[in-house]
């Protein structure tokens, strides 16, 4: 077990330390959310990193050698892990022609209903830390089964994971030392559209994931003071974000990211259901963001003048923008990339942590230490089950 880990020779310094961290630490400690902003501006670089210890490593040939394209695969994970494994496995179906499920780690407390229902012989299992205890529970759940394959994936060393799976990727490069997810969310989710390009011998989709980084350094010089001055500017009640296809997983991450580092209350909706009923919250009090897709932006776009007129607040992430969304929207983040729209997940990922950044930052809070949150939810007991208040005895 574990064998062909993805961690086989010295990240590169560059890797290590990326420039845009070369504030120094006590510098750092001074600046709520300094360390968070470091690790966001860090992607291009622990994206290089990423493909190049992938393409060198002893465990992209095994996965070859122990999984299929072929075959189902299921997806468990929690938290910001569980929405990027739900973006991975909604373009691993419509690449591999093959179902991808992806389901909360919890959700293995119904093993056999999941199981019977996914089909499924190979499983990834995807814990930052390593050590989340409905992860690791659902790794020895799966690893027990008869021809059942599990893929780890964390960015911790040391991780317990790595004895309950086949075979394990690890990238301790892209770990963050802020608590909320940026940096290990996309690199893990280019790691896959790698993997993806791997099976498929996808010559375009991974020349554009080689090109990403490059792009990446002044896409974020041109766009990240927009999007800081709007979360630093404005005084919002509610945040609203909304997606379709793997775009709506993109979009419950978005609000993830914003209720983590603000303590906001953020929500997601899939973009046309929100005329159903959530667009009742539309005011002057509400910022909306929009994440198109390429196969609907057409009709997505159409909601953003509906939601304007109601008075909210619009961002727009797309790819490129007609005359009529720019006359819509209040600030339109264009992605302007001829990739795939998979390999344009991660850049599309960025706008978001900037906007729970910034709104943190106003709110006075420290974006690095969330309040109420750990790096993993870790349950007492050796079965990972809370242990019982002790019983208080009346005094006499």
């Amino acid at each position: 077990m574990g064998d062909g880990k993805f961690v086989k020779k010295k990240v590169p310094s560059s890797a290590k330390q990326p420039t845009s961290r070369t504030a120094r630490r006590s510098d750092l400690h001074l600046s709520p959310g300094a360390e968070t902003r470091s690790e966001i501006l860090s992607q291009p670089e622990i994206w290089v990193a990423t493909a190049r210890r992938f393409a060198n490593s002893t465990a992209r040939v095994r996965i070859s050698e122990l999984f299929s394209p072929h075959q189902p695969w299921l997806f468990v994970a929690c938290g910001s892990s569980y929405y990027l494994a739900r973006i991975i496995a909604t373009h691993w179906t419509k690449l591999l022609n093959v179902s991808c499920t992806a389901v909360p780690a919890s959700e293995l407390l119904f093993a056999e209903e999941t199981l019977a229902r996914t089909g499924a012989k190979q499983a990834v299992l995807i814990s930052r830390s390593g050590k989340t205890t409905e992860v690791l529970r659902a790794a020895k759940l799966l690893h027990s089964r008869d021809g059942m394959r599990t893929l780890g994936v964390t960015c911790n060393e040391q991780s317990e994971l790595a004895n309950r799976c086949t075979l394990m990727l690890t990238l301790p490069w892209a770990d963050e030392k802020s608590l909320v997810m940026t940096r290990s969310f996309t690199s893990i989710l280019l790691l896959f559209a790698k993997l993806a390009a791997n099976f498929l011998q996808d010559a375009k989709l991974a020349a554009a994931l080689d090109a990403l980084p490059e792009k990446a350094s002044p896409w974020l010089g041109a766009n990240a003071d927009k999007i800081r001055a709007l979360g630093a500017k404005r005084t919002f009640g509610d945040f609203v974000f909304l997606g379709q296809g793997a775009h709506y997983w993109l979009a419950q991450e978005a609000a993830l990211k914003l209720t983590e580092m603000s303590s906001s209350y953020a929500q997601a909706y899939h973009t046309l259901e929100f005329r159903h009923g959530p667009k009742s919250i539309a005011s002057a009090d509400t910022l909306i963001t929009f994440f198109l897709s390429d196969a609907g932006a057409e009709e997505e776009s159409l909601l953003v003048p509906e939601v304007s007129e109601l008075g909210a607040t619009t961002m727009v992430v797309t790819n490129r923008a007609t005359k009529a969304l720019r006359s819509a929207s209040d600030l339109l983040v264009e992605l302007d990339s001829d990739a795939p729209e998979f390999a344009r997940m991660a850049l599309a990922a960025l706008p978001a942590q900037w906007l729970g950044l910034a709104v943190g930052v106003r709110k006075g809070l420290d974006p690095d230490t969330p309040k109420n949150l750990t790096r993993a939810v870790v349950l007492a007991g050796e079965n990972g089950a809370l242990p019982r208040p002790a019983r208080k005895r009346r005094a006499d």
